[in-house]
């Protein structure tokens, strides 16, 4: 198991056992489980990632820390856009879509703004670090 694997292990089972809430550097942080289907493999894989609600909308952010690729889960829910997502004690299916242009960049920013780290990230890399709206199937 790689570091990066075992690290979001430890982080997957502190989430199911607080029911989401988070200690450590996600303590107060919002946080949500995406479970998406591997593109190749069709092997659902769960990730946990910072969340942002706007106005009754949910977003999550491909920054994968501001390295030069994309995350993993981002291609997966690319080619199969139907995820699970975990949040707090609860668990519903949902449709992820990519946010473009002028909505993905006042998104961006939002997020910025609240936690600086995504500002960061975004510094670090020269590619759009992609925005991902949650709906609620």
């Amino acid at each position: 198991m790689s570091d990066v694997n075992a690290w979001n292990a430890k982080v997957i089972d502190e989430f199911r056992a607080n029911e989401g809430k988070l200690g450590g550097q996600f303590q107060g942080a919002p946080v949500l489980l995406l479970r998406t289907t591997g593109a190749k493999s069709s092997i659902e894989r769960t990730n946990p990632m910072m969340y942002m609600d706007d106005n009754g909308r949910r977003y999550v952010f491909a920054s994968k820390a501001g390295a030069d690729s994309n995350p993993d889960w981002y291609h997966n829910l690319v080619a199969n856009p139907q995820v699970t997502v975990e949040l707090g004690g609860e668990t519903f299916r949902a449709l992820a879509t990519p946010v473009a242009g002028a909505d993905r960049d006042r998104i961006y920013a939002i997020q910025a703004e609240r936690y600086p780290g995504f500002r960061e990230y975004q510094e670090k890399t020269s590619r759009v670090i992609p925005v991902v709206e949650i709906v609620r199937l």
